[in-house]
């Protein structure tokens, strides 16, 4: 069936307007090609918000509930915060049409994220292209921008890197750019340059869409052959890294943590935290004897970079 003529799907979820996030996580989860939250109204000044998810398939409504229900839990909210839910088919792709003209550039740190679509001009910063689709980490997101800045500040191109839960493969691509730009700073730098070894990255999720599309988004970035992605979770066999990144959930991180902190060597870069969480994962790093860390917030969200 050719784009022109596929039928789409979107779902209207009428919702307390501070629990929109718990939303748009939700629908991610349910596999969202794309989402839009009040783009021609004003949020802050709405009790409620119209939250829209666009799918290529109509969902099961039962599981799509109860991932809406899963993530008013993570996020905190009660369930009685999801107003309305209502369906409706879209044609010819209006939907993206409608999200291209409000998703622009954003610039974090030494990056800029951009769709593919969006011309930026000439700079000096990391310019990461990523195609909207079925995967979490388009760069707009506050704990996508934290973990980004966090790699441009404090990420050594010639350390391993290990990123769990990839999404888009965003964090990864960021840190191949970085290694991709070492690489050439130092080959004008030493005139005699012949062999430089960069980073070794693998980028891993449990969802196999996730890996494909981490997979196109790096090698339209150029370095789809500096990062080996991975359909699955950390395990013993898996290597110790000098830098790991996980931008999951909380109730996702807790449970991992044993081993997340097994195989960061020098670096973990924790996010995806609620700052009302913050006392909670700080005594989980306490038990486990971590005491050099620190936090950095953005929006509703923190991050945690722990130094070993």
């Amino acid at each position: 069936m050719s784009e022109i003529s596929k039928k789409w799907f979107s779902v209207n979820i009428t919702v307390d307007s501070e629990a929109a996030e718990a939303i748009e996580f939700a629908l991610n989860e349910c596999g969202d090609l794309g989402t839009e939250i009040n783009l021609f109204g004003n949020r802050a000044s709405q009790a409620e918000t119209v939250v829209t998810g666009y799918f290529n398939e109509q969902p099961d409504e039962q599981a799509l509930r109860f991932q809406i229900s899963d993530g008013l839990r993570i996020y905190g909210f009660d369930q009685d915060a999801v107003k309305k839910l209502e369906w409706r088919d879209v044609e010819d792709r209006d939907w993206l049409a409608e999200w291209k003209k409000h998703w622009k550039a954003t610039e974090i740190g030494r990056f800029i994220v951009a769709p593919p679509w969006e011309n930026v001009d000439p700079t000096d910063k990391i310019i990461i292209r990523i195609e909207p689709n079925m995967a979490f980490g388009t760069g707009t997101h506050e704990t996508t921008q934290l973990c980004l800045k966090a790699i441009g500040e404090i990420y050594d191109p010639k350390q391993t890197f290990l990123d769990v839960g990839t999404g888009t493969g965003i964090l990864a691509i960021a840190a191949a750019r970085l290694a991709t730009e070492d690489t050439e700073n130092t080959k004008k730098q030493n005139k005699n340059f012949s062999v430089f070894s960069v980073a070794k990255i693998l980028a891993c999720d449990t969802d196999a869409d996730s890996v494909t599309i981490a997979k196109e988004n790096a090698v339209a970035n150029g370095v789809g052959d500096m990062i080996t992605f991975a359909d699955g979770s950390l395990g013993d066999a898996t290597p110790v890294y000098d830098f790991v990144c996980a931008n999951l959930t909380i109730d996702v991180i807790v449970p991992i943590l044993p081993i997340l902190l097994a195989k960061s060597r020098s670096i973990l870069l924790l996010s995806g935290i609620l700052v009302e969480q913050q006392d909670k994962i700080t005594s989980v790093l306490i038990k486990f004897q971590i005491s050099n860390f620190k936090f950095e917030s953005a929006g509703e969200w923190i991050s945690v970079i722990v130094k070993k």
